[in-house]
């Protein structure tokens, strides 16, 4: 069962660090009790980056709850004060029993009054390093496919933490988005990056690095 643990809100802010300043709004707040969801996201949140981030097919940004005590782990961070915790590395939903091996390209979700639907995964992003100062984070995520995925609105509605994922349906069950990660990320497979292609669901960026990686 899929549940969704903690709803995360955001505005694009400028934070400095030994770079300089820059603008983002990766550091999300978890927020309780309903909250809407519209077909660009959930009231309340932005982005920073519209070129890359912000479509319908992008409008909720979701991670695994199991990759952050991973991260914890593999950065020794013990002291509860310096842990990363849901909102931090950008993210609108943490989730319960959802991976990149549990989920399908195109699968769609009831989750309280609205319905989501699944286009494919997050890139990693040096944004997710700058502002946790966890060094190589994206290549990290990267290399253990540990990247969360994107939600387009199907049907908007309100939402909120504790709701439970329900599947209606998985048009494409063999499309999980490991097998889209380890694409990118692992060992290339033309004949499952093609496959990929298929889905009128992916995302159109990532069709664009299939067609390249296939040479088209």
């Amino acid at each position: 069962m899929i549940r969704l643990h903690t709803i995360s809100v955001g505005q694009p802010q400028t934070l400095t660090d030994a770079r300089g300043d820059w603008q983002t709004a990766i550091r999300r707040t978890p927020v309780d009790g309903p909250i809407e969801l519209g077909p660009r996201g959930l009231a309340g949140d932005r982005v920073a980056d519209t070129e890359h981030h912000g479509s319908p097919d992008q409008a909720v940004s979701c991670h695994s709850l199991d990759h952050y005590a991973r991260w914890n782990v593999a950065y020794g961070l013990t002291d509860p004060a310096d842990q990363l915790r849901p909102g931090n590395l950008g993210e609108n939903w943490a989730l319960t029993g959802a991976t990149e091996a549990d989920v399908c390209v195109g699968d769609i979700y009831a989750v309280g009054s609205a319905r989501v639907q699944v286009t494919g995964t997050r890139y990693p992003c040096y944004k997710q390093e700058r502002s946790t100062g966890l060094a190589a984070m994206h290549n990290r995520a990267m290399e253990e496919m540990r990247t969360g995925f994107y939600l387009r609105v199907l049907t908007p509605g309100v939402v909120q933490a504790g709701d439970e994922m329900a599947l209606e349906a998985r048009p494409h069950p063999d499309l999980t988005l490991a097998m889209l990660n380890e694409c990118e990320f692992g060992t290339f497979d033309p004949a499952a990056a093609r496959a990929l292609l298929e889905a009128p669901e992916l995302l159109e960026s990532w069709k664009r690095i299939l067609r390249r990686k296939l040479g088209e």
